[in-house]
């Protein structure tokens, strides 16, 4: 994400970062038009529920985007390996895309942020961080152990404080730096809280269909 970053706002002229907007980002538009599209604009309807992950309106939106992934997606990685990792990631990205979608049928403006994404690793991740022994917990490890301790139910989760506390600062701190971000391809920036929510419950729905460690009993 990083590279990609650079090389859209350093590197390349700005008609070159315009086509990637517009092949890569979310538009809602594409979907509404899908038997008018051409081949390629079909394709990139196709591929852009993940690819717009990986861009970024602007320095402070990567940067609070990578914090948030270092503490959480981090975490998930190490429980579930790099490939199970990867493809949750995906899965929540088109879950964001999907509620974005529903919330925005045929708006023209793009949608783009790793977001999404993090929102479901942090689904994921409050299911064991604070758990004893997690990496986050009253007392706590930092070897492999500590993730790998049982997950929580969800029904003991969000009766957890930090988690509760967790959610509204990721929550929060979106809406602040959304509103903060620079304009995308001509139109102003915006928050798309719905992707959020929507990759927050596709992380809490998909974590026990990807995690390798049998769950807590209550």
């Amino acid at each position: 994400m990083v590279v990609i970053h650079v090389a859209r706002s350093l590197l390349l002229p700005a008609s070159w970062d315009n086509l990637i907007i517009y092949l890569f980002a979310f538009w809602p538009a594409k979907y509404a038009a899908l038997s008018h599209l051409q081949p390629l604009d079909l394709a990139s309807a196709v591929w852009a529920s993940v690819t717009y992950s990986l861009l970024h309106g602007g320095a402070m939106h990567i940067i609070f985007n990578l914090l948030w992934m270092a503490i959480f997606g981090s975490a998930v990685a190490r429980r579930f390996g790099a490939g199970r990792f990867l493809l949750f990631s995906v899965l929540c990205s088109i879950g964001g895309a999907l509620a974005h979608l529903a919330t925005h049928w045929g708006e023209t403006a793009p949608m783009i942020g790793a977001s999404a994404a993090i929102s479901g690793q942090m689904a994921a991740a409050i299911r064991f961080v604070f758990e004893l022994g997690g990496p986050l917990g009253a007392i706590r490890r930092s070897d492999r152990a500590a993730y790998l301790v049982p997950a929580q139910p969800l029904s003991v989760c969000f009766r957890n404080q930090q988690v509760l506390v967790f959610v509204a600062v990721w929550f929060g701190l979106n809406l602040f730096f959304g509103i903060m971000s620079g304009p995308v391809a001509g139109e102003a920036a915006g928050v798309a809280w719905q992707a959020h929510i929507g990759g927050f419950v596709a992380g809490l729905v998909l974590f026990p269909f990807f995690d390798p460690v049998p769950q807590r009993r209550i």
